[in-house]
This record gives structure tokens, sequence and C-alpha cells, in this order.
């Protein structure tokens, strides 16, 4: 049996481990609780509870911003009820202001007068309405003395905060600070197509099956995935100066309606297609009609000059797709080349890696210096790549005439001019492809 000693000293063990449980227990309870001289919250609503902001400013319309299926709508503006897309990031601005709003300080528990404050007729009345029906109404009133924050309270609530100057900004929106201004909403994850019109020609943009850009008309050519990329995110971040006053917006009216067209362009995804009008007046000041929203805004000139191209200059002037991945098998004339691990063969032979490469980068180099209608007869070299773990094949035939060389694309109608130290480089490098040599070993002394 044990000691009546042992057995005391378990006691007193088992209490003393309680004993730190629960101090520890407590300290953590503890530091989770703010300190006795931290700023009062003012308002703690989750991000996913808001249904509807309305921020009234004094002598003002107010502003109403509603969320339906997750997007933030402007439901209310400028005395008008027609809907208006809202800005989401700076919609969810307006929302991360007020979700958890902490003031700078309490100035008055029980305040006798408001006026002092600029509360009883406050600069903004701001009403959120959540999910569960429940309102919550935050009145902002004068700046303080030192102009470092606002008087600000709840409806319901008697104490008298301030709050700081850049949260008093965050919430001090109209409908123009908080509308969607992009002149074209479409998505451009789902973007399908985009259609330019200009110099009397349209040239139409589709996906492949690889979802890569193509040009679909005036006929089937490659594009230069790049060029309609950068123009597709050009046209993405095409936005409206809704800062323009009534005057202005009026004389922009005027110059666009007497304006030179530059391009229209058309962009269709999921939900549609939309259209964009750019046209320039005499001083070649740059103006935009979208279908997407109302109104006539100047545009930019890198806009107008993106648009203002033919089909030529959006073509893919490169001779081959394969782009940086590593090709498999290559061909130049009689001479076939295939990898086999990280080495390249030749039938059974091994070849000389840096020589092998040096072909494959001269092919990478070949590009179009300009387009014609048609070739120069047979041609005098055939080359071939594949690449894409053997699902994609491109063959080329390069013809010379005089001194101009011409290549074509198996599979395609387009004629490229080459320039000819670039095939000068490239039958040089076929030809100074050598066999692999092992290194010596060093001599032993």
């Amino acid at each position: 049996m044990p000691s009546k000693g042992l057995l005391a000293a378990v006691v007193v063990l088992a209490a003393l481990g309680g004993a730190v449980y629960w101090s520890n227990k407590t300290a953590a309870k503890e530091s989770t609780k703010p300190a006795a001289d931290a700023p009062p919250k003012i308002l703690t609503i989750a991000d996913d509870q808001f249904k509807e902001i309305k921020l009234a400013k004094k002598d003002a319309p107010p502003t109403v911003l509603s969320k339906a299926s997750g997007t933030w709508q402007i439901t209310q503006h400028d005395g008008a009820t027609t809907p208006m897309a809202a800005d989401q990031d700076a919609a969810g601005g307006v929302v991360s202001s007020l979700a958890n709003l902490t003031s700078d300080r309490l100035i008055d528990d029980k305040p006798s007068s408001l006026a002092s404050y600029g509360l009883q007729t406050p600069s903004e009345e701001i009403v959120i309405t959540k999910k569960d029906g429940k309102t919550d109404t935050l009145l902002l009133g004068d700046d303080s003395p030192t102009a470092s924050g606002t008087y600000a309270k709840l409806a319901n609530d008697p104490r008298v905060f301030t709050i700081a100057s850049f949260v008093k900004t965050g919430l001090d929106k109209t409908a123009k600070d908080l509308r969607d201004k992009r002149l074209l909403t479409f998505n451009s994850d789902k973007l399908t197509g985009v259609a330019i019109t200009a110099k009397g020609q349209t040239v139409e943009f589709g996906k492949n099956g690889q979802n890569e850009w193509q040009i679909v008309k005036p006929k089937p050519m490659r594009a230069d995935g790049s060029q309609v990329d950068e123009l597709v995110r050009k046209l993405k971040d095409a936005k409206m100066d809704t800062s323009v006053s009534s005057e202005d917006a009026k004389k922009a009216q005027t110059a666009f309606a007497s304006g030179a067209r530059v391009a229209t362009v058309a962009t269709s995804d999921a939900g549609g297609t939309q259209t964009l009008e750019i046209r320039k007046d005499k001083d070649k000041t740059y103006y935009a009609k979208s279908s997407a929203v109302e109104g006539i805004y100047k545009s930019t000139a890198e806009l107008g000059d993106s648009l203002d191209k033919s089909a030529d200059d959006f073509r893919n002037k490169k001779l081959f797709d394969f782009g940086f991945t590593d090709p498999t098998k290559v061909e130049v004339g009689s001479a076939s080349y295939q990898k086999s691990g990280d080495k390249w063969m030749s039938g059974a032979s091994q070849m000389d890696s840096a020589s092998a490469q040096n072909v494959i980068d001269k092919l990478r180099d070949l590009a179009a210096t300009k387009f014609v209608d048609k070739s120069a007869g047979d041609p005098f070299l055939v080359v071939s790549v594949t690449s894409g773990d053997g699902k994609r094949l491109e063959k080329i035939n390069i013809a010379k005439q005089g001194d101009n060389y011409f290549a074509t694309r198996d599979g395609e109608a387009s004629v490229y001019q080459l320039d000819a130290k670039a095939v000068d480089d490239l039958q040089k490098a076929a030809a100074s492809v050598k066999p692999y040599t092992p290194p010596k070993t060093p001599a032993k002394k």
C-alpha cells in the first residue's frame, strides 16, 4: 500500500496542476479582452450581413447601395431610382469602413446638446440594413477642433465619439465615387470574341481549341496572342471620368458628334456583346461612346491608337508556335534530330546538345518582315518541329527568289517574307550540328 506521505504528495501535485490550469485559462480569457483604455467600438457587423447602405449627405439626394446575389448595385442616386452598376471594390471599401468601426476616443457619455458636435443636424447619415432586417444608423457631425477627427454617434446611442479623418473619407462617397467606371464591363476570363472595325476593315478574333487567340476575319490567320491580350487589357481598363462638369460633358457630346470615327470594337462574353466607338476631333482628342453605359467620355490616345490598326498589325509574325517549350523532334532538310531524355540523337548517335540547341534558337528567331500575296515557287528547304509531347507538328517550306526568302506553313495560305540573314544563320547552325564528344579523362600523374 502507498505510504501516507506519497498519497499526500499526489494530492498536493493535483491541486497545483488544477491551479495552474485555471490560472492559464483565466489569463487567456483576460488577454482577449480589450484594454481598459482602448477606444470603444462603434459598430461590429460581419461583412456578409450587409444588405443595404444608405449614404445621405445633408442637402443632397441620398445614394443607396444594395446587395443582391453577392453583387453591389447603386439603386438610388441623384434623385433617380434607375439601378446602376457599382464598383465592387469601392462598395467593399465602404463595407470595410463600417464593419469594424472603432472610435478614436469617447467624447461624451451623455451630452446635454448634440448641436455643439454638429450632430443635431448631421453632415451625413448612414443607414445600414442587415440581412435580418435590423438597421443601424451612424451620424457624422463636425470635424474636431484639431481637424484630426470627426464627431460621430449611433442614432440609438447617446454617446458621442470621434472617428479618424481617413475613416470619414472612406464613408464620404457619392454615386460618382461608387459607380462602376468601366466603359466595357465584359468578363475577360470568359471573353469569346473581339471584333474591331477600323481602316475600312473588320478584324475579328476568336479562340481556338487550345484557348489561343486567332484571327477569324477577314480570313483565318494566326494572331499574335500577346498583342490581342494587350488590346483586351486596354479595353478592360478603359474608364470614364465622373469628375467632369455638366458643361464639359456637353462639350464632349458635341466633339464626338462632329469627330472622325477611328474605330468601333465589339466584345462578346457569356453576358452578350458590348460595343465601344472611338472618335477624335480636330485637336486629336479622343472620345468614346459605350453601349454598356450612358454618355460620351474622353478616351486616351493610347486606347485610340491600339484600335486604329489593320489585320496585319495583329498577325503572328513568328514562323513557329512552339515558343519556349522544348521540341522533341527537329528536321531541317535531310537532317533529323530526336530528343531522348536530356540528349539529342540522330538515329543511334548522340549529338552535341549545344549545337542542336543553337538550331532550335535560330528556328525561334524566324519571323516575317512582312506578309506578301504569293510565294516564290518550290521550296529549297523544308523544316518541321514536333513539340507539346508529340501533339503539335509544325512544318514550314522556305523558297528563294533573287535575294529574298519566303516561307509558308503547312495548312495555311499566309506567305511570310523572311530576313535573309535569319535564314543564312539557320542554315549555318544546321550545318554545324556535330556528334557528341565525351569529355577527356585527365591523365593520371
